[in-house]
């Protein structure tokens, strides 16, 4: 089983991944959180809490917006070894929580970041409960998680297959991992949740579109046909196929 350090390593590794393509889906989707973290960033600025913060890589922007940021995982080993790297965040405070049963006070957040976090959750309908009453009244999720057809998401099925990870580690020549995916949702499925918690859509988006084969071998060539389709795609009826689903919720 993976360390700790060895998960938050990896996370870093992807947005420096000499991959075209698996560089570009995890920098895309980061630098679209951030855009929205700005634009959404609450009147007052004073809590803002990120559940599941992996490698950190959303910290600094956060502690700059909000005068006072938490980071709450199930694993105090994911925070101190995300956070060691951060020790000149002074406003940064992390906290050992299950998002499913939350100890933190209710009503104490303006704003509230959870991405890539809840196909990690069995009940990512309590998840979510548990959110919107974190939030004060007025207050912001910010919720990404994959696509459950996507591409991807079913090449992943493929690729951990006892015999073809170690194909795929070869052909990455980069650390790869099971992604650990227990709970992945349609849409569909997700805005009824969304709506079953309390939710407000204030904005929604997709993004990441990925070809196998096309992915691994044909490099700059391969990214610029998947961007091609991924802006053909995107906002018709085929756009279940892109890898990630973005909403901004309010309270």
């Amino acid at each position: 089983m993976e360390s700790a350090y060895d998960l938050v390593d990896l996370q870093e590794t992807l947005y420096s991944s000499a991959n075209p393509t698996r560089r570009w889906l995890h920098c895309m989707r980061r630098d679209w959180i951030i855009s929205a973290m700005q634009r959404y960033q609450a009147a007052e600025a004073r809590q803002a809490l990120e559940i599941g913060p992996g490698s950190g890589v959303y910290l600094p922007e956060l502690a700059r917006l909000y005068q006072q940021v938490y980071a709450s995982d199930i694993e105090m080993a994911y925070l101190e070894n995300a956070c060691q790297r951060l020790k000149h965040i002074s406003n940064l405070n992390i906290r050992t929580d299950d998002i499913t049963d939350s100890q933190l006070p209710a009503g104490s957040f303006d704003f509230i970041l959870c991405t890539e976090v809840i196909e990690h959750i069995e009940d990512s309908q309590r998840a979510l409960a548990q959110m919107w009453r974190l939030l004060r009244p007025g207050g912001v999720l910010l919720l990404s998680t994959p696509q459950r057809y996507s591409p991807l998401e079913q090449t992943a099925k493929i690729a951990f297959l006892p015999g073809m990870i170690q194909l795929v580690r070869m052909i990455y020549n980069e650390p790869v991992m099971e992604t650990g995916h227990i709970n992945l949702l349609t849409e569909v499925e997700l805005r009824q949740q969304i709506d079953a918690a309390g939710f407000t859509v204030a904005e929604s988006h997709k993004s990441g579109f990925y070809i196998p084969l096309v992915a691994e071998f044909l490099g700059k060539s391969g990214l610029k046909l998947e961007q091609l389709l991924e802006q053909k795609i995107n906002g018709g009826r085929m756009d279940w196929l892109l890898w990630t689903q973005y909403f901004v919720l309010t309270k």
